[in-house]
C-alpha cells in the first residue's frame, strides 16, 4: 500500500498493489518519492514478485532497478534483496523476502531517527533553517532525513523555525514538505525558490538543511534540482550547509559527481505550451562536496575531506 504522493495535500489516497510491474510504473509516476523510501517501496515489490517464483522475482528485481536512475537506494535495496533470495529455499522465498523488506523498511526509519539526532545537535538555538524539496517522513519510510534533523530539533527547541522552498516544477516543498511540517505544528513559511538567496542577505537563514539521493564517495552529492544552487548561495553568505542521509544512500562506486547518473523527467511537467519552445527539465543536480558543511549519517556527523569506501 502505497499513499499517493501526487495528490498531496489536497486529497489523502491510499493505492494496494498486487503486482510489481504497477509499483515501477508508482514510482516512476512519483506516487512514491524520495530515495530511501523508494528502496523500501522496491524491496516490498520485490517480495510481493517472489509469490510467483525466483523467475518473476529475478525479473521483477531487474524492472525495478530499472525504475528510476539516480537514488542509489533503490539499486541499493534490490541487490540487498537478492542476496537474501540466494540463500532462501524455493520453498521459503516469498516468506524471507517478506521478512527482509520489512526489516529494510524498520532500519531506514531507525536509521533516519539516528540523523534527526545527530544533526540536531548543529543548529543553534532558534534556528532559522531552509530546506528544498521533501526528505521527510514521505520520502524515507518514516520521520526524514532533513526533516528528521527539524523534527529533533524542534523536540528540544521549539523557537526553531523553518523556510520551505517551494520547489519546482513539482512543488515538492510546497505540497509535501509545508504539508508534513503543518501535521507537526513545526512553524513553516512558505517562499519561492528564487527567494533563497535574499533571504540569506537579509541574514534570516542560519542553516540550510537538504537531503541526498546520492553521495559519492568523495562528497559530491546529488539532490533535487535547484539543491546546488542553493549551496552556491550558502557559500557566498556563510551558511552552513548541511547534508542528511543515511549510508544506503552512499554510492562508494561513485567516485564523484560526474558519475551519478542524472534522471531527466517528462517535458511536460515544466513546459510552457508556448511552440517551438523546447524544454530542459532535469530532476536533480549535484553539489560539490566543497560547498557542503556537513553530511550526516546515522554514524554521525563527517566533516571534509570526505571520504566514502
Amino acid at each position: 500500500m502505497l499513499l499517493d504522493q501526487t495528490r498531496l495535500p489536497g486529497e489523502r489516497r491510499e493505492l494496494t498493489y498486487a503486482d510489481w510491474r504497477d509499483v515501477v510504473t508508482a514510482i516512476q509516476a512519483m506516487v512514491v518519492r524520495g530515495a530511501p523510501a523508494i528502496g523500501v517501496a522496491a524491496a516490498y515489490a520485490a517480495a510481493l514478485a517472489a509469490r510467483g517464483g525466483r523467475a518473476e522475482f529475478v525479473a521483477a528485481c531487474d524492472g525495478l532497478a530499472a525504475a528510476r536512475p539516480t537514488a542509489v537506494n533503490l539499486a541499493w535495496a534490490i541487490a540487498h534483496m537478492r542476496a537474501v533470495a540466494e540463500d532462501a529455499p524455493d520453498n521459503e522465498l516469498a516468506a524471507r523476502l517478506e521478512q527482509a523488506a520489512a526489516q529494510l523498511h524498520a532500519d531506514e526509519v531507525a536509521r533516519c531517527h539516528a540523523i534527526g539526532d545527530h544533526g540536531a545537535e548543529l543548529l543553534t538555538a532558534g534556528a532559522r533553517v531552509l530546506t528544498h524539496c521533501n526528505a521527510g517522513a514521505l520520502a524515507t519510510g518514516g520521520y526524514g532525513t532533513a526533516l528528521g534533523v527539524i523534527r529533533s530539533a524542534f523536540q528540544h527547541d521549539p523557537a526553531l523555525t523553518v523556510w520551505v522552498d517551494e520547489t519546482r516544477p513539482l512543488l515538492q516543498g510546497a505540497r509535501l514538505t509545508a504539508w508534513e511540517l503543518a501535521q507537526d505544528n513545526i512553524p513553516a513559511t512558505l517562499v519561492a525558490d528564487s527567494m533563497a538567496g535574499w533571504l540569506m542577505a537579509q541574514g534570516r537563514v542560519d542553516a540550510v538543511i537538504v537531503g541526498a539521493d546520492r553521495i559519492a564517495r568523495n562528497g559530491d552529492a546529488a539532490n533535487k534540482i535547484g539543491t546546488y544552487a542553493l549551496s552556491v548561495l550558502a557559500r557566498a553568505h556563510g551558511v552552513p550547509f548541511y547534508v542528511a542521509a543515511p549510508t544506503s544512500t552512499i554510492d562508494p562506486a561513485a567516485a564523484d559527481g560526474d558519475a551519478i547518473p542524472i534522471e531527466h523527467r517528462d517535458p511536460a511537467e515544466l513546459s510552457s505550451g508556448v511552440p517551438g519552445v523546447e524544454t530542459y527539465n532535469p530532476a536533480f543536480d549535484v553539489t560539490p562536496h566543497d560547498n557542503i558543511t556537513a553530511i550526516v549519517t546515522e554514524d554521525g556527523v563527517m566533516r571534509p575531506p570526505y571520504s566514502f569506501g
